[in-house]
């Protein structure tokens, strides 16, 4: 197996943010739109390398923060640094049995759909929440109960396995002045996703609804396989549809997006056969060409057209939630 890096058990935290997702997020503060995800069997580190410690201690993160608490830090601190006029939006939402769920709203009667930008940016989720940030602190904040909602049970592998699909996004809009004196604004997104675990349902124990579950994580991730597979022999037609995670990723598998795989192993003898699928799974995965390209620059007025579009949206919602109270 060849892969870009290597970390074993006594790697830090810090090493794999410094060495995988800080050359990303820079990519990202350039105008590119990224991806960072992580695949693997379930209890082998998914989650603990993606979120980590999420809680601050005196106002910093500690050892234990993974890559999203880490990389919310960096974005702020270096746009700070550059005296830049910024605004960030956070998002978070999950795919819990090819359905999905918004983790930054509670209302279950709101309905999230896929569809593909036509302007060829990437996909859109519609009625997805999207929170305007404006500190590390006030991202953080939100990621933590975001997280509190996230679907998670135990079983024999894992005391706490995650149960759905995450994705945490960050969009960064970046004021220039261009020749001419014109401003714009330069645009990057950086998705952040955290996959369920492939599992061995005989030895992980799910019985019912647990199975239930681990046959839907099962069967998406093994659509993501053929959609791997697909790209990587150049086939004409790629199955993304056949899965909702999928369709999420679109454009983080063989489309504009710099996108970095995080494959996680365990250490464990009797664990062969699911670490030899994983590192299967991953040698594929990285001879996937993608065709990055940054974002177009947008103007001033096209960002408040959509800012204005996302305050009729929440009047039509809270009319909507009045309704409701008052037949009640």
């Amino acid at each position: 197996y060849s892969f870009d890096r290597v970390f074993g058990p006594e790697s830090t935290q810090e090493e794999i943010y410094r060495e995988v997702a800080q050359p990303i997020l820079d990519e990202v503060l350039l105008g590119y739109n990224c991806t960072i995800f992580a695949y693997g069997q379930t209890g082998t580190g998914k989650t603990y390398t993606m979120e980590g410690e999420l809680e601050e201690r005196q106002g910093r993160l500690t050892p234990r923060a993974g890559i999203i608490p880490r990389a919310i830090y960096k974005l702020f601190e270096t746009l700070d640094s550059e005296h830049a006029e910024y605004s960030v939006k956070v998002s978070l939402i999950e795919l819990y049995n090819e359905e999905l769920r918004d983790l930054l709203n509670n209302d279950d009667s709101r309905t999230l759909r896929i569809f593909e930008d036509q302007s060829g940016s990437g996909v859109i989720v519609q009625g997805m929440e999207e929170s305007i940030v404006s500190t590390a602190g006030e991202a953080l904040a939100i990621m933590q109960e975001g997280s509190k909602n996230r679907s998670i049970a135990f079983t024999k592998c894992n005391e706490k396995s995650s149960r759905s699909h995450c994705i945490f996004t960050l969009t960064v809009h970046i004021k220039e002045i261009i020749p001419g004196g014109e401003e714009v604004l330069k645009v990057g997104k950086l998705n952040l996703v955290d996959l369920a675990g492939s599992e061995n349902i005989n030895r992980s124990g799910a019985e019912h609804a647990r199975a239930r579950e681990a046959g839907m994580i099962n069967q998406s991730l093994l659509t993501l396989g053929r959609v791997i597979n697909h790209l990587v022999d150049h086939s004409q037609h790629v199955p993304y549809r056949e899965s909702k995670l999928t369709r999420l990723l679109k454009d983080s598998l063989g489309g504009r997006t710099k996108t970095c795989l995080l494959a996680t192993v365990s250490v464990a003898k009797m664990n062969q056969e699911e670490i030899i699928s994983t590192l299967d799974y991953a040698k594929r995965a990285k001879n996937i060409r993608n065709r990055p390209e940054a974002n177009q620059r947008m103007y001033p007025k096209v960002l408040l057209r959509e800012y204005e579009q996302t305050i009729e949206r929440l009047k039509a919602d809270l009319q909507v939630r009045q309704m409701k109270i008052n037949k009640e």
